[in-house]
């Protein structure tokens, strides 16, 4: 056999055991439906604990007021909720919030600022720190804490709907809930992302509770139990993705995790494809990095053979992605062995990357798209093979995370840019550069393979080439980038409750 074929099999041949958990996910998530969380009512003012909501910040000038502005009005009894900026900037961010900080009514919750010498341990380093200010607090540390990035915009009862299981069973020591997206029809950047996410927060989560299988917070809009993140080690800087690694060491300590899939949390999707390969790449390096801290240790738990499997697929998803680029330099080279008229030589080399990825990614997609829009989730359908495109077209970003984890590259935390950046230096990296340039070679080599598809009547191949062709095209040059730094948002809480008039005070 052709030496090129032997390859190409082999790679789909590993592929296809990541599109095969991918279904499984799905099958568990339609199975156990029973399993679904059924929220207790929200709590009463006389059954509200102490609450500590962190809002840990780092230059996010844009959204700051925002943020701020939505949590004084969450509805929590006021001698029983401390909230605590956590603020690592050094931009015009924190002039900005000490004005809505000052601006506020006196009704509403104070605001504490807190800065540091330094970003030691960057967001894990800002988190432990407010946890150990708040264990002086004259009345006792805060037994449950809320999480919220500087780009969310709680709605006033997310306390009351997402305490209740920690407060009725003390086994529980982290509840998150599902995000929703601001500006999701803002580009079609932005649009693939939210079809992305949902997939994450509906399919993966909602599997994997319901199959009792470890997930993870989402480093926001949830609320951990303290004493859970204290036994757990606390919060720790040596990942990128300290809130999946919280998770598991928590997890494996015993705590339960319950997902609130029925309460979102509205945020900003990354308006740039910069902004969104960044993202991407912290996620993909920072679960390779906990896959190498903790695998040996689930390896060795104790839990259901089935859970750590789970465990070391979630840990080791992006694993796929080296895999992916020798998959998408090799496909165009099976050009020249196909005859048009060799029906069953183009079947076989196309139909295991339509059924092991592409089909179980239409279902996967496609089933988060009807669950979390059940009015709406038609219009996702026509982007869902632009999604398959845009996967396609983050191999070289993942795969460069992936293995700059495996050889043990140690790199900052870098925050996801938000509305109002002016620009990232992400964008002035050589790597960066250099991979940008791969990509935008990559859209046309795939353009180039496909014109040699079609001048050869090569049908099968074509919709996959021209998909690549223009998800590279999209993601390398920024063609799907929102023309705006203008990010639809929640309504401003009123600022005859809320606030005095920002203006009169700054």
């Amino acid at each position: 056999m052709n030496p090129v074929l032997v390859v190409y099999f082999g790679v789909v041949l590993l592929l296809s055991i990541f599109g095969f958990h991918r279904l499984t996910l799905v099958l568990t998530y339609l199975r156990r439906r029973n399993r679904a969380l059924d929220l207790p009512p929200p709590l009463a003012d006389k059954s509200c604990p102490t609450v500590l909501v962190q809002l840990p910040v780092y230059n996010e000038a844009g959204v700051v007021e925002r943020l701020l502005l939505h949590v004084a009005e969450l509805d929590w009894p006021q001698d029983r909720l401390r909230i605590q900026l956590l603020d690592d900037s050094d931009d015009e961010t924190t002039d900005r919030a000490r004005s809505v900080i000052s601006a506020l009514h006196p009704d509403r919750p104070r605001i504490e600022l807190i800065q540091r010498q330094d970003r030691a341990d960057f967001k894990a380093g800002a988190l432990r720190e407010g946890l150990l200010l708040d264990e002086n607090n004259p009345e006792g540390p805060a037994p449950f804490v809320l999480i919220l990035d500087a780009d969310f915009t709680p709605r006033s009862d997310l306390l009351r709907r997402l305490l209740p299981p920690l407060v009725d069973d003390p086994d529980i020591g982290m509840v998150q809930a599902r995000w929703s997206h601001l500006n999701r029809r803002q580009s079609l950047l932005t649009r693939l992302q939210a079809i992305l996410l949902d997939g994450h927060f509906v399919i993966e989560h909602g599997a994997r509770f319901r199959g009792d299988h470890f997930f993870n917070f989402n480093g926001t809009a949830g609320v951990w139990r303290r004493e859970v993140i204290l036994a757990a080690g606390g919060w720790s800087g040596d990942t990128i993705t300290e809130d999946l690694d919280l998770s598991y060491r928590a997890q494996l300590a015993g705590a339960r995790f319950v997902y609130a899939q029925c309460i979102d949390v509205p945020a900003e999707l990354p308006l740039t494809a910069a902004a969104f390969k960044s993202q991407q790449h912290r996620w993909a390096k920072g679960s390779i990095q906990t896959l190498l801290k903790l695998g040996p240790r689930i390896l060795r738990s104790e839990l259901p053979l089935s859970t750590r499997i789970e465990a070391l697929f979630h840990l080791g998803g992006n694993l796929a992605f080296p895999l992916m680029v020798m998959l998408v330099l090799l496909l165009p080279m099976t050009l020249p062995i196909r005859e048009p008229g060799e029906f069953l030589l183009n079947l076989s080399l196309d139909v295991p990357v339509f059924f092991f990825a592409t089909l179980s990614l239409l279902l996967f997609y496609g089933l988060s798209a009807q669950q979390s829009r059940p009015t709406s989730w038609r219009r996702d359908l026509p982007y869902v093979p632009l999604v398959l495109g845009l996967g396609a077209a983050l191999t070289l970003n993942n795969a460069r995370a992936v293995f700059e984890a495996l050889l043990g590259h140690r790199s900052p935390f870098v925050r996801t840019p938000k509305s109002g950046d002016t620009g990232s230096s992400l964008q002035r990296r050589r790597l960066v550069r250099i991979q940008t340039l791969g990509e935008v070679t990559l859209a046309i080599y795939f353009a180039l393979a496909s014109g040699y598809a079609l001048y050869r009547g090569l049908w099968f191949p074509l919709p996959f080439l021209a998909l690549f062709a223009l998800s590279f095209g999209l993601l390398g040059l920024g063609l799907g980038d929102a023309t705006s730094a203008e990010t639809p948002s929640n309504p401003v809480p009123s600022q005859e409750k809320g606030r005095k008039s920002v203006a009169q005070t700054s």
